[in-house]
């Protein structure tokens, strides 16, 4: 059976050589469904490695099953949002092609920044394509390609090799099984091609992991005082929002377990933070626990800032007295 791969455990940046047997061209599908269209590129293009970005723990699961039927050693499917994969896992200029097949369209218009084309999110892909890489999209939603079109069209990098701004049709093409139903219920596919052009564009470097975050404290308070005065807290820092939602006390242990949600503009994560009595009368350690494999982020560090400070703050002697924390 494949090792499951989740953004979360796997290298930052992404190191082919563990993942696939030899170093080859790489393609990325994002959002690949129920796995056929990642499977017939894997099946079909044997001198390219296939990665297949994906957020539904089902739509992974049938996906590594079909691959491991198949014995395909070229294609691997990772658990993982776009903007996380385009952040963190993917280097500048190391992606043959990009394949988009018909993306949430987030019809409401407070739902919008959850779109993936967005210029942000473009000037990524561009960065990440190879030279004379592709990037390819298709949607079935008639504003969503009018919306990809002023993107794409206006992105510098890329080069429309289309004579319109779409197709309707491809030749060749594999159809995915949500094309196949839209084109039932009567919608037509827009199919984008776009080329990564010689035009310099900025590369922004992998975000890579930080060291690991801790903060030592001196408080009077034992942990299940600290836990019986806990109420939850949010904060927002440059972009990060943080919530610290719940408290509980591990008696047998003497620890008190924070569970946090840190959203950041490039990973979500849901995770623990553990505040642990040291040797020394008086003094703890807050850090973060392998619960939810929390990876150390600035969001993180910020997290268990916020959580130790809170704590030395609800004694008039507490205090903070070593902090290997970022800003």
């Amino acid at each position: 059976m494949l090792p499951k791969l989740s953004a979360l455990t796997i290298d930052w940046p992404l190191r082919q050589a563990k993942l696939f047997s030899r170093i080859q061209p790489l393609i990325v599908e994002i959002g690949f469904g129920n796995g056929d269209y990642l499977l017939h590129q894997a099946a079909t293009r044997p001198h390219c490695n296939i990665i297949g970005l994906e957020i539904s723990s089902q739509s992974m699961a049938k996906a590594e099953a079909k691959i491991d039927e198949r014995g395909l050693s070229n294609a691997r499917p990772i658990h993982c949002r776009a903007e996380t994969a385009l952040s963190h896992l993917l280097e500048p200029r190391s992606v043959r092609e990009f394949h988009i097949n018909y993306p949430d369209p987030w019809f409401k218009k407070r739902h919008g920044r959850r779109r993936l084309i967005q210029r942000g999110t473009v000037e990524l892909l561009t960065s990440r394509l190879a030279a004379d890489g592709l990037l390819l999209l298709a949607t079935d939603i008639r504003d969503y390609a009018e919306m990809a079109h002023e993107i794409l069209s206006s992105a510098r990098g890329l080069q429309n090799e289309y004579a319109a701004p779409w197709l309707h049709e491809v030749a060749g093409r594999f159809p995915t099984k949500y094309e196949e139903k839209g084109y039932r219920e009567g919608r037509r596919g827009h199919f984008f091609r776009y080329r990564r052009d010689d035009s310099p564009v900025p590369h922004p470097p992998v975000i890579k992991e930080l060291e690991m975050p801790h903060l030592i404290l001196r408080t009077p308070l034992n942990t299940a005082e600290i836990v019986d005065r806990f109420a939850p807290m949010k904060l927002s820092v440059d972009g990060a929002h943080i919530a610290v939602l719940h408290a509980w006390l591990d008696s047998k242990r003497g620890i008190a377990l924070f569970e946090v949600v840190v959203e950041e503009p490039s990973i979500s994560q849901h995770s623990m933070i553990m505040l642990a009595p040291r040797a020394g009368e008086g003094e703890c350690i807050v850090k973060l626990t392998t619960i939810g494999h929390a990876r150390s982020t600035l969001g993180m560090h910020r997290t268990v800032a916020a959580v130790g400070d809170w704590v030395a703050g609800l004694d008039s002697a507490g205090a903070v007295i070593e902090r290997r924390v970022r800003a």
